[in-house]
């Protein structure tokens, strides 16, 4: 069933009040390998579907953007994402499934 725009919001209100109160995520462990990808994907599919604090912390969410210093040149925001719609600030990554902002970043970040 669709998340309508209002829960959207109630969403992404909460997660990033999670966030800026310090939650703790795995945003260190990038996933650019196809076994990081599958340890992360897996990890967030073992998870309960209403437990969006654990997604948070799986999948290393953050409040701003990711820049590597293997690539400094790339910048890892949600808006920058390929599950990203922008006119619902929505992940749509099937393990993921969040109300999100633009500037915000997780570790499963693809082009």
């Amino acid at each position: 069933m669709p998340i309508d725009d209002a829960d959207l919001m109630y969403q992404r209100d909460a997660v990033g009040a999670a966030l800026r109160r310090g939650l703790v995520t795995g945003w260190q462990q990038r996933a650019y390998t196809d076994a990081d990808i599958r340890r992360t994907t897996d990890a967030l599919q073992a998870l309960k579907s209403d437990d969006v604090l654990g997604r948070l912390r799986v999948a290393g969410f953050t409040l701003n953007p990711y820049v590597g210093e293997e690539q400094p040149e790339i910048e890892q925001s949600c808006s920058t994402c390929m599950y990203y719609e922008s006119h619902r600030r929505y992940c749509n990554l099937p393990e993921l499934k969040l109300g999100v902002e633009p500037q915000w970043s997780c570790v499963l970040w693809r082009i």
